[in-house]
């Protein structure tokens, strides 16, 4: 490599990812380290060689190794080879993907992602949609879209004159509704707060009957129905038809917020979960999950797609192209203007391994669900506490005599020892109640051993906790 500052890169890069399969996902120990990439602004640069192997030397010790196989905390899969490859062509070509004249070749990879995206998830052709930073980016996008929608209903133009004078928006949604939709119509001006949640249980399973009621209350007012394919907890589905019936009968915006649900579109042992999700008007999903690509991967998906310029096309200046203009792109309108060309690694790794590939990725990560399902329920001191629809296997520890009411207690502390161990990763929830586990398995390097390491240390764990 000719560059040697690029050559100290790509030199660390190869022992690092071997090491993803041995190494903890976190060593506490090395948080030391990031001391030394403090203090004052050095007034003197030290040079990039220098600067590169300080970042290299303890980026490769201190950094949590979410992209082996043992991070199980949040929902995240680790980079395939080709999405990783094509990450570092993007920086290299560095490409400004905001419109056509800017960067002919980002916008129209980007265009073919979008388009491969929706071929993916089983949308029909016409649909549309944008690539963003993340799933509350895509919340944002699709629900900026749904103001749009709802703002037109009342005769008014939201984007020109914002939401003064106007009621508040009417928002539904089950019980699985996640924070991200929230943060994003707080993003919007609704106010987080402005969900109406239509419960049926504990869990969050929602109640139609419910949200019947309150539609009907409306009388005839628009407003838009969030619908959850995958809850984060268990992985659980809302019913997308029977919300896309109500949507219909009451004349609703239908949102699906698919941050890695989506991908159970993918294989035919998941895609009934996801039936009527061809109904809905907006997709907000998140490439860094399932799709296994780096962050800044997710993508909002449009049935009508010229919303999105009419939702979030540049107001008027003279040197930029605007919605329409040659020179602006293909349609693909979003909430950022300039943007580096994420569309690359996704390009790059739906090109490598294509749909079967990723019907492979989603069935392996299913399996293995289920084994960590079987290996929890075979355990004397473990509990699962829901079934295993997808990817995630919501679980606590329940030794023989530990009072009920000390569970939780004791789970809380179980949880901050498996962060404090760092051999493998997973985070606590509450679930119907009850403090829990919730690892979600959508790794592509994930294999069985892994699994089972997790579950023996938890075993581990629990032992000393009740020492």
């Amino acid at each position: 490599m000719a560059d040697p500052v690029l050559s100290q890169v790509f030199d660390a890069a190869g022992p690092y990812l071997d090491s993803l399969a041995t190494r903890p996902v976190h060593d506490p120990a090395s948080e030391e380290l990031l001391a030394r990439l403090g203090g004052p602004l050095p007034e003197t640069g030290a040079g990039a060689a220098s600067a590169i192997a300080s970042l290299l030397d303890i980026g490769t010790r201190a950094a949590t190794a979410s992209s082996g196989p043992r991070f199980f905390h949040f929902v995240t899969g680790g980079v395939t080879e080709a999405a990783l490859a094509a990450d570092w062509t993007a920086s290299l070509l560095d490409q400004n993907a905001f419109s056509r004249v800017a960067s002919p070749f980002a916008t129209f990879t980007e265009g073919v992602a979008i388009d491969w995206l929706r071929d993916l998830a089983g949308l029909p052709s016409g649909w549309g949609g944008a690539l963003v930073a993340s799933a509350t980016f895509a919340n944002f996008t699709s629900l900026g879209c749904a103001t749009q929608w709802w703002g037109g209903r009342l005769g008014a133009d939201t984007v020109r004159d914002g939401l003064s004078g106007l009621p508040r928006m009417p928002v539904l949604s089950g019980g699985y509704v996640h924070a991200s939709a929230r943060k994003a119509l707080q993003m919007l001006g609704h106010g987080r707060d402005a969900v109406q949640v239509c419960a049926a249980d504990e869990a969050g399973r929602v109640s139609l009957s419910g949200m019947r009621s309150r539609l009907a209350a409306l009388n005839g007012a628009p407003a838009v129905i969030i619908a959850n394919a995958g809850e984060v907890n268990a992985g659980d589905f809302d019913p997308l038809s029977p919300l896309a019936d109500l949507a219909a009968e009451f004349g609703c915006w239908l949102h699906v917020d698919g941050a890695f649900g989506l991908f159970a579109a993918v294989s035919p042992r998941t895609a009934h979960l996801v039936a009527g999700l061809d109904r809905a008007d907006s997709i907000a999903a998140d490439g860094h999950k399932w799709l296994n690509v780096p962050y800044e991967s997710g993508f909002a998906l449009i049935r009508e797609p010229d919303r999105l310029g009419q939702a979030f096309g540049m107001p008027g200046a003279a040197y930029l192209p605007g919605p329409g203009d040659p020179a602006g792109g293909y349609g693909l309108y979003g909430p950022e203007s300039s943007r580096r060309a994420r569309s690359l690694p996704i390009w790059a790794t739906l090109a490598a391994y294509g749909r079967s590939g990723y019907r492979s990725l989603v069935e392996r990560n299913l399996d293995l669900a289920q084994h960590l399902a079987g290996l929890v329920d075979a355990s004397p001191v473990l509990q699962r506490l829901a079934d295993v629809p997808l990817c995630i296997v919501c679980l606590r520890a329940r030794p023989a005599g530990v009072a009920p009411s000390d569970l939780d207690d004791l789970n809380r502390r179980l949880g901050a020892a498996l962060i404090a161990d760092g051999r493998v990763y997973a985070g606590t929830t509450v679930y119907a109640g009850q403090v829990a586990l919730r690892p979600a398995i959508v790794n592509w390097r994930t294999g069985p051993a892994d699994i089972e390491l997790f579950v023996d240390v938890l075993h581990e764990l629990i032992a000393d906790l009740m020492r």
